[in-house]
């Protein structure tokens, strides 16, 4: 039993794509995940915002970029909706190629545009284009846009290891950036003249922008906002979402791979007798934010996936425009159905995601869980 722990082990950290990293505490660090890292220099935070401002237009144009055999959820979905719902830019929604976009690991979009018809609307290009985690971070279409892009003026902002899509763009030589933890070995072999800008959760240079995990979304995407709107505007937000800081300060050193992850990941895997389907109920105007985040969290426990559960088969809208693909219309091929999601405070959602996470497979995979999405997270007093 222990060889084959071991080999499906292996198997699965040789298996890992972008946006999939393990990460974990060690059992012996005795820090406090959750309490905020060291503050960063408030002329350093400002700088980094002034390198944010739109670079072109009054009404800045934000193009979201999806490539559509994979892409990460919430490096997708989140930014979008973050930006939309500020009501301070023209946000778009894009696929390389006509067709669905496949998040990974969970939800499927209708793609509303594509990037020949973002060039025809938008010929002098966007002022933002925000480059998610893909399954394949090469993939030369990716890589010619965005450098198309970039040479137009618009600031690149590569979330999670969508930082290794745009190394394969050549826009990361010689520039400060970030990413995932567990990316960061594979990025700095890719592009081996980039500056590793530690205990930094998002970084400017240049108009380029790299953000480290998952979560990284929501902070960089809100430090946009006060680029564009000012401070206002970014708390009000903020607060109508449920997010305290958005800052650049973080704690790399919290965040590393151990025994404990890799045995939570092959004791979930191998127990393939016990793995569920999970149901997240969605119907017009649910929030994609929330979603998002449920979705993500519920699709990396090696335990579940998460699928979205319409009424029907037909496309829906969510609050802010995207187009959801239901996976199933009723609950018969569902073994756990959650509640809808929250249209309040969208963002709180993940930490009740793991909460439920920790009440139902236990609080290591709750653990494990937040850490792969790069998300600080201690155990509660009642030992979850």
């Amino acid at each position: 039993m222990r060889a084959r722990t071991l080999l499906a082990t292996g198997a699965l950290l040789a298996g890992l794509g972008a946006g999939s990293a393990i990460v974990m505490l060690p059992p012996s660090d005795t820090r406090d995940a959750a309490a905020a890292p060291p503050a960063i220099p408030e002329q350093e935070q400002q700088a980094l915002i002034a390198a944010l401002k739109p670079p072109k237009h009054a009404v800045p144009v934000v193009a979201v970029l999806g490539l559509n055999r994979g892409t990460e959820t919430t490096d997708y979905v989140v930014p979008y909706g973050v930006l939309r719902a500020s009501g301070l830019a023209e946000v778009v929604a894009l696929a390389t190629e006509p067709g669905r976009l496949h998040l990974m690991p969970a939800l499927t979009l209708d793609a509303g545009a594509t990037i020949a018809d973002f060039d025809a609307r938008h010929p002098d290009g966007a002022d933002y284009v925000i480059v998610p985690a893909m399954h394949d971070p090469s993939d030369p279409t990716v890589a010619s846009w965005i450098r198309s892009q970039a040479a137009k003026g618009a600031t690149i902002v590569g979330i999670c290891a969508g930082a290794r899509v745009l190394a394969h763009a050549g826009l990361l030589r010689g520039r400060s950036g970030t990413t995932h933890w567990y990316e960061l070995a594979a990025l700095r072999n890719e592009e081996p003249r980039m500056r590793w800008a530690r205990n930094r959760r998002y970084v400017a240079d240049r108009g380029v922008v790299t953000t480290t995990g998952v979560t990284a979304s929501i902070p960089v995407s809100l430090a946009i906002v006060e680029a564009i709107g000012g401070r206002a505007p970014a708390e009000a937000l903020a607060h109508e979402i449920g997010v305290e800081r958005w800052d650049a300060a973080h704690d790399s050193d919290a965040f590393r791979l151990d025994r404990r992850s890799v045995l939570t990941a092959a004791g979930n895997t191998l127990a393939f007798w016990s793995h569920e389907t999970v149901g997240i109920p969605v119907a017009s105007g649910v929030d994609e934010i929330a979603l998002a985040l449920t979705a993500d969290a519920y699709s990396r426990t090696y335990r579940s996936r998460a699928l979205a559960v319409a009424a029907d088969s037909a496309p829906l809208q969510t609050r802010r425009g995207l187009t959801i693909v239901p996976d199933e219309t009723t609950s018969d091929h569902v073994d756990v159905r959650l509640d809808a999601v929250p249209s309040e405070r969208p963002a709180t959602v993940l930490d009740a995601a793991l909460r439920a996470i920790a009440g139902r497979y236990g609080s290591p995979t709750a653990t494990f869980v937040a850490l792969q999405l790069e998300y600080p997270r201690v155990a509660d007093a009642r030992g979850d």
